[in-house]
């Protein structure tokens, strides 16, 4: 009887066993190569070991991975089962109906926690489409041992021409010392997402109120001659290749003076790990032209789950799992506190030891609850979005402008020949896409 009774025993188990075998899964996650995602990737091996499941990673460049996510889910090609995708996205591909929702990941997610005007612009109708892995906006990050040396005081928000001027005084470029680094890599998410701030805060707007493109305008002109003209004298060499990360690296060996980019930075510049400027950095907001509309961004990077997947229940374990107030805590205790996911829980930034790590983090909290997406703009406009146009069209209308600006920057033409011929373009696709609208 014992024998008997021992066999039935092992055969459960045996079942058992095989069951939980069957039910693991590999997902299939496209994400940016950000140094955030990086550590996402590097942890997912808990979530791989807690839950039997696997990850077939595709980490790609910013540019590359909106190109492959966007063909993906427009053609229903079932891809991937979780994606990395913007805030510009999420809104659009859910009222399409491209996205599973993602309001049942279980009531101790605390969906409460998640700060409320990046829900909210995550949502459509009620639901939630993707869920916030990390939040920014933008400001100056500068070398305060540098300031320091020349004299130079950076207040708390400069304006474009104190830029111009700090960054005449600190460029040497028989050091390799550059007084500027900004994004020059074409994109509508690269040189286009500071450029659209430095727009909007000369004045400019991509459409007036009857969607008729502006590109060409006046405060056009001079926010991108300022810009173009900044680069050239006072950036780095070949900095129509440089985005996100490529400036951050070039910051981080002492090689820039400011950099002004993404709030998020913050967590790799002020790690001693990573950056070998760690204790000279300081920062302030993003600079100001003739208004403060706009003038600073709000993005968020989330994860997403397309309709097309087959894999819903192990996508929405790992989506619960890598956004979670347990994530965040995991972060700091294995990689430090400085590096933690910003902008997504309030309870971040109730963490004593966050708060102590990142001396960044009320003034990041600040500028990510005070964009204002609905009023980017000095004059009115008929689109919300700060640094993107919310709208369809907008990414190939914004890759296309950056590229023109792009080659203004490496002077293969004019600012006023580059902006008329994004002008004609935009006017064009607009007009394809059936603008204005009734």
């Amino acid at each position: 009887m014992k024998a008997i009774t021992k066999f039935l025993l092992l055969s459960a188990a045996g079942t058992l066993a095989l069951s939980a075998a069957a039910k693991a899964e590999e997902l299939s996650i496209a994400t940016v190569n950000n140094g955030d995602m990086i550590i996402m990737q590097a942890l997912s091996k808990q979530w791989e070991q807690k839950t039997g499941n696997k990850i077939n990673w595709v980490v790609l460049e910013e540019n590359v991975l909106r190109e492959r996510v966007t063909t993906d889910i427009a053609t229903n090609a079932g891809q991937y089962d979780v994606m990395t995708i913007g805030g510009y996205e999420a809104p659009i591909w859910g009222k399409s109906g491209w996205l599973a929702s993602v309001d049942d990941l279980g009531a101790d997610y605390d969906y409460s926690d998640l700060l409320d005007p990046i829900k909210k612009g995550l949502s459509v109708d009620g639901k939630l489409y993707a869920v916030p892995f990390y939040t920014e906006s933008s400001f100056t990050l500068y070398r305060k041992d540098l300031f320091a040396a020349a004299g130079l005081k950076m207040p708390d928000q400069p304006s474009y021409t104190q830029i111009r001027e700090f960054a005449e005084k600190l460029t040497d470029k028989s050091k390799q010392q550059y007084g500027i680094c900004l994004r020059g890599k074409p994109g509508w998410g690269e040189n286009m997402a500071f450029l659209g701030t430095m727009i909007n805060t000369y004045g400019g707007r991509w459409f007036d109120m009857d969607w008729k493109p502006q590109v060409n305008s006046e405060p056009w002109k001079k926010a991108i001659t300022e810009y173009v003209d900044l680069m050239s004298k006072f950036g780095p060499p070949g900095a129509s290749s440089n985005g996100f990360n490529e400036n951050q690296a070039l910051f981080a060996t002492g090689h820039c003076a400011m950099w002004i980019d993404a709030t998020s930075a913050a967590g790799r510049v002020y790690d001693p790990k990573e950056s070998q400027v760690a204790d000279k950095t300081a920062f302030a907001r993003a600079p100001v032209a003739v208004t403060p509309a706009g003038s600073s961004w709000s993005w968020s990077w989330n994860l997403a789950i397309p309709k097309t997947s087959k894999k819903m229940e192990a996508a929405k374990s790992f989506l619960k799992w890598a956004t979670s107030k347990e994530y965040v805590k995991l972060v700091g205790e294995t990689k430090g506190w400085v590096a933690v996911p910003p902008g997504t829980r309030k309870s971040t930034y109730a963490l004593p030891e966050y708060q102590k790590a990142a001396p960044f983090a009320a003034t990041v909290l600040e500028a990510i609850m005070s964009a204002d997406p609905s009023k980017p703009t000095k004059d009115p406009v008929p689109y919300t979005g700060v640094q993107f146009v919310a709208i369809p069209e907008f990414q190939s209308i914004g890759t296309v402008v950056g590229q023109q600006i792009a080659a203004a920057l490496v002077g293969q033409q004019s600012v006023d020949q580059a902006l008329d011929a994004a002008q004609s373009q935009v006017e064009r696709d607009m007009r394809r896409a059936g603008y204005p609208k009734k």
